[in-house]
């Protein structure tokens, strides 16, 4: 077996690679090679699907529980502000420069190296699954959640987000909803009382006033906010529908389906969801995933931010080194010691998980 420095010194190897090779979401065949080679190197058989990689601990025994281990290969397209070449792996103190460094390189190549730490391992407590995922900022149909159905029933998870090696307990999730509000098209000159667009100010009140009675503990309230309108086309013309786009933050008091139930129940307009996957999610605190992370002094939060756990529907703690604000930001990078203490943190975490 090799020494965990060994492990994360080819994990920040594996990463450097990573930066290097374009991974825009729908567009990870290159990356998803990198990570079959490291499987390879390792001796480790893989399964792949579309651009999904995933592997399964060598003595896997169907009778146990399963744990999955989650991070993903993709990355959003650099933003203009960029100073460096975001696909050059740049090491300038103590800093790893690039794009997908931090968001989720630095989680996806510390998971990768825990996994392979565990992988020989004949008396875990429970299988280990590590799913290298596509899609991730997207939210595309060929991601984490197209594999799902090849996997074990899961008992719970670790999705490697950004998050300083602090335990995400809950994480909110995500509606979109399309609002259309009717009314009667008519010339600006006549009096019109079935105006589309004044219909709509009530309608986006709502959205503003209403709160929602149930309040998480860790994530607060359901937050809602209009956050595009589209309506009419010339000055002279009283248009016939008002076009609102409301962004909804869902805590884990709510599903997604229960939201849309009153938000349907409340408007006087046709809502019609973009996707109703996007769910939160938790895990108890007395969960031994966040128990074994509070005894080696990590604390607790609610994350405001979508991750993979969206689509997962067993307990899901979200964790990993690199900062969330440094996300989608210029000139992303991820420290090399956070990585060193991620791989470390994660076994130490994971050991004292499978001993309970």
């Amino acid at each position: 077996m090799k020494n965990i420095d060994t492990l994360t010194q080819e994990a920040i190897s594996l990463l450097r690679s990573l930066i290097e090779t374009p991974s825009f979401s729908s567009e990870e065949d290159q990356t998803a090679l990198l990570i079959e080679n490291w499987f390879n190197q390792n001796e480790i058989p893989f399964k792949r699907e579309n651009n999904n990689v995933w592997a399964f601990n060598k003595y896997f025994d169907e009778n146990k529980p399963t744990l999955l281990l989650n991070s993903h290969h993709d990355t959003v397209r650099p933003n203009q502000a960029y100073t460096n070449d975001p696909f050059k792996a740049i090491e300038k103190d103590g800093k790893l420069f690039g794009l997908g460094s931090n968001d989720a390189g630095g989680c996806l190549v510390s998971l990768l190296a825990t996994f392979v730490h565990f992988y020989e391992n004949q008396n875990l407590s429970h299988n280990i699954v590590i799913v290298a995922s596509a899609e991730e900022e997207s939210s595309g149909k060929n991601g984490l959640n197209s594999v799902l159905k090849s996997l074990p029933e899961l008992d719970c998870a670790i999705v490697g987000e950004p998050t300083l090696m602090q335990l995400a307990v809950a994480e909110k999730g995500l509606l979109v909803l399309d609002v259309k509000v009717k009314g009667t098209a008519s010339h600006a000159a006549h009096q019109n009382d079935d105006n589309a667009l004044y219909k709509s100010i009530p309608v986006m009140e709502w959205f503003k006033k209403y709160k929602f009675d149930k309040i998480s503990d860790v994530l607060g309230p359901v937050k809602m906010t209009v956050t595009q309108i589209n309506a009419g086309k010339q000055h002279n013309v009283v248009p016939s529908e008002c076009d609102l786009v409301v962004d909804i933050r869902v805590t884990d008091r709510y599903t997604n389906a229960e939201i849309l139930e009153v938000v349907k129940a409340n408007v006087n307009a046709e809502v019609t969801p973009r996707s109703m996957h996007l769910n939160a999610s938790s895990i108890p605190v007395a969960h031994g995933l966040v128990q074994a992370g509070i005894a080696l002094g990590r604390t607790t939060y609610g994350s405001p931010t979508l991750s993979d756990q969206s689509v997962l529907s067993c307990q899901s703690l979200k964790l990993g080194p690199g900062e969330t604000l440094r996300s989608h930001s210029a000139d992303e990078f991820i420290f090399i010691n956070e990585i060193e203490e991620g791989v470390d943190l994660y076994i130490k975490i994971l050991t004292d998980f499978f001993k309970l």
